[in-house]
């Protein structure tokens, strides 16, 4: 471990697993990932973008340790993750015949670690992956808990499987590289642990966020230690999302109707739709008696002060009217007996799941927020 990097365990009996945060961890990657190994051999999935930029330093951190590896390069964006990559990447891990005793790493964000999570799920039934995820998303959110995936023409995730990593190092100075619009998309997920469960937290990312956008490191090793924490307990007290995890997905619900909507494309990013989920969520737990308006308005100013869009209006060109957005939440995996699962709010910090939203106040929100 580097000197000023931190430690966040994942309590999760005997897969249990540490997050290190802190700067450096890509180069240190190599003594990190060696006692984990039966068999010194690895085999790296990154994107075109993320190679150029952070694959020589992890390459250089496994040389040093005596590891050998391999490394496929897939393209960048939303779409990659797809039935075709997967493919793909499954079949280009059994030509460099990985086996149970060696070890796949995920360099990159979301995509990249949702994608070879299921791969590694499903390669020989299992094999073991680690997680190094370059973007502040993937830092706080998609590297944590064991969710991969792939979308389907259906929607987003909703053909993937739970499969722990071993180890995940998120490298604070990879978030140096980001551009600004990649990082608020994270600070959108960051914010969420806020909203969720801990109004103290909100506050103070309320008083550090310009800190947090110039970049001063312990500044931002704080949020995401902050919301590391914040979801491995989550994490270690609810690992299938069948009680409080849910609530991770504050947000996510009118999120991913909204990426669908726009293509997965870079219309709108995960990030992007979150945050503007999230201020719906508080408007519409606002007009059914639920959350004081104010903390609404505080929240949608809070987002929109960071540079996130945080209404309709928001997202460039046109999308469905009010029905074809509930039609594409009728696509989410969280729904149950058809019913849609929102996670609504008492107020900054009490969040709350609820499949009883009256569908005439949704429809009157979405067409309300609904550019001229």
């Amino acid at each position: 471990m580097t000197d000023s990097a931190k430690k966040v365990r994942v309590d999760l009996g005997d897969r249990a697993y540490d997050i290190f945060v802190g700067p450096g961890l890509i180069a240190a990657a190599g003594a990190h990932l060696a006692p984990l190994l039966r068999r010194k051999r690895v085999a790296i999935v990154t994107d075109e973008t993320v190679a150029r930029l952070h694959l020589p330093t992890l390459e250089k951190s496994l040389d040093a340790a005596g590891i050998r590896h391999s490394a496929i390069r897939l393209p960048a964006g939303e779409s990659t993750k797809s039935f075709a990559q997967l493919e793909k990447l499954t079949e280009w891990l059994l030509g460099e015949e990985i086996e149970r005793g060696n070890l796949v790493i995920a360099l990159g964000g979301g995509v990249i670690g949702d994608l070879t999570g299921f791969a590694a799920s499903i390669l020989r039934r299992g094999v073991d992956f680690a997680q190094i995820p370059t973007t502040l998303l993937s830092q706080v959110d998609s590297s944590v808990g064991g969710k991969t995936g792939i979308n389907t023409k259906h929607g987003k995730n909703l053909a993937g499987a739970f499969h722990q990593p071993r180890l995940v190092l998120a490298d604070t100075d990879a978030l140096a590289t980001l551009p600004m619009r990649e990082f608020l998309a994270g600070y959108a997920e960051v914010v969420k642990y806020g909203l969720i469960g801990d109004r103290d937290f909100f506050d103070w990312l309320e008083a550090n966020l310009d800190r947090l956008k110039e970049g001063d490191v312990e500044t931002r090793i704080q949020a995401i230690v902050k919301s590391c924490e914040a979801k491995a307990a989550t994490v270690a007290a609810d690992e299938r999302e069948s009680g409080v995890r849910a609530l991770l997905n504050l947000g996510h619900t009118f999120g991913h109707a909204l990426e669908a909507a726009t293509g997965f494309s870079d219309r709108l990013v995960h990030g992007e739709g979150v945050a503007v989920g999230m201020a719906l969520a508080f408007e519409l737990s606002a007009r059914l008696g639920l959350c004081p308006g104010q903390d609404a308005v505080r929240v949608r100013q809070h987002l929109a002060r960071a540079g996130l869009p945080c209404s309709l209006a928001d997202i460039p060109g046109t999308l469905p009217d009010a029905d074809g957005l509930i039609a594409l939440m009728g696509q989410d995996k969280k729904v149950v007996d058809g019913k849609l699962t929102f996670i609504l709010v008492r107020g900054i910090g009490d969040a709350f799941v609820t499949r009883d939203v009256d569908p005439d106040k949704l429809r009157a929100l979405l067409r309300e927020r609904e550019p001229a």
